[in-house]
């Protein structure tokens, strides 16, 4: 984050005021100097500039949609009649409660104290919200995209449903309770320190390389399940469902971090409380009266301890491929 000053007082006094506070004045800009410049030529100039004095409310808004328009996000503090036109061009319009009424109007946020370390506290509460929105995402995305190509090779291969409708749903219900806690969940110093942007192109790759690890053990769960144990329908579904919710909601302790999780990213305790709730529930469903219901039988011990391992291979995996993806695509979400 970056302060600018952009004030129809003079220079001199705003560079004064500027010492005072200790900011940094990397160069200053006045009003008559910015008329002379075209916006092609102010968008050179205006990241080497940190005060413009003596300009116009015109000029503000102009200055404001150059920052806009050369990549930054602007957020325009003002509390007078004059600066209501560049609150509302700004990204995002800051008042004060003393400010005259059409200023508090237009601008998004109106501080109540005397204190902007308020605005740091949110744009950083911002940053670690973001984040954890996009572990949701990373997760849903790439699970959902891996399993639409595992049900689908399931369906050409086995002479049943791979998982019954009412199975699909209830492995939907789990996920969505487990990831309930993700608002909790800590993020790294590293994830605030810059400001994040929606980036479709990398996310896609993040969607197609995780996903497809995910619908390889997928099908090296059918192989186990179908040809190596010869299950039938019942007890097939049964153990893709376990391997499958297993494989879903404990990856997010890989996808929450670009660091190795727990030893240099621990998440928060509600995440590991409604991950490994929610994993302990699935695995004993068959074992409860909801078993039946969802047509659920009791695996043999085996069969579970080959499941666990397949469990255990894909994390190691996703954890491996995860550390190369980064290296690859350091501006990866």
């Amino acid at each position: 984050m970056e302060v600018k000053i952009i004030t129809g007082d003079s220079e001199i006094l705003t560079q004064r005021i500027c010492r005072d506070l200790d900011i940094l004045v990397k160069g200053t800009l006045t009003g008559a100097m910015l008329d002379k410049l075209s916006d092609s030529e102010l968008t050179l100039k205006v990241d080497g500039l940190t005060i413009f004095a003596r300009v116009s409310p015109e000029q503000k808004e102009r200055i404001v949609r150059v920052l806009r328009k050369a990549g930054h996000t602007v957020g325009y503090m003002g509390d007078g009649i004059n600066d209501a036109p560049v609150l509302k061009a700004a990204d995002v319009g800051i008042s004060v409660n003393n400010a005259v009424d059409v200023a508090k109007e237009t601008a998004d946020i109106i501080l109540l104290t005397k204190d902007l370390l308020v605005l740091k506290d949110g744009v950083v509460e911002g940053r670690k919200t973001f984040q954890n929105t996009l572990k949701y995402i990373k997760m849903g995305f790439s699970s959902n995209f891996g399993n639409m190509f595992s049900m689908m090779g399931a369906s050409v291969i086995l002479p049943f449903l791979p998982m019954l409708p009412s199975q699909i749903l209830f492995n939907n219900f789990l996920y969505d309770l487990s990831q309930t806690t993700l608002p909790s969940d800590k993020t790294d110093i590293e994830s605030t320190k810059l400001p994040l942007r929606w980036n479709m192109r990398e996310f896609s790759k993040y969607i197609i390389v995780f996903g497809i690890i995910s619908s390889l053990f997928d099908f090296l769960t059918f192989y186990l399940l179908y040809g190596v144990f010869h299950m039938d329908e019942q007890h097939f579904q049964t153990g893709w469902f376990i391997e499958s919710i297993a494989t879903q909601i404990l990856v997010v302790f890989l996808i929450r971090t670009k660091r190795v999780p727990f030893f240099k990213s621990i998440p928060s305790r509600y995440v590991v409380g409604s991950v490994l709730g929610v994993l302990a529930f699935s695995w004993l469903v068959p074992y409860t009266p909801i078993g039946p219901l969802l047509s659920f039988v009791v695996l043999t011990p085996l069969s579970l301890m080959f499941i666990l391992g397949i469990v255990i291979a894909y994390l190691i995996v996703a954890e491996i491929t995860k550390y190369f993806f980064y290296r690859r695509f350091p501006n990866a979400p």
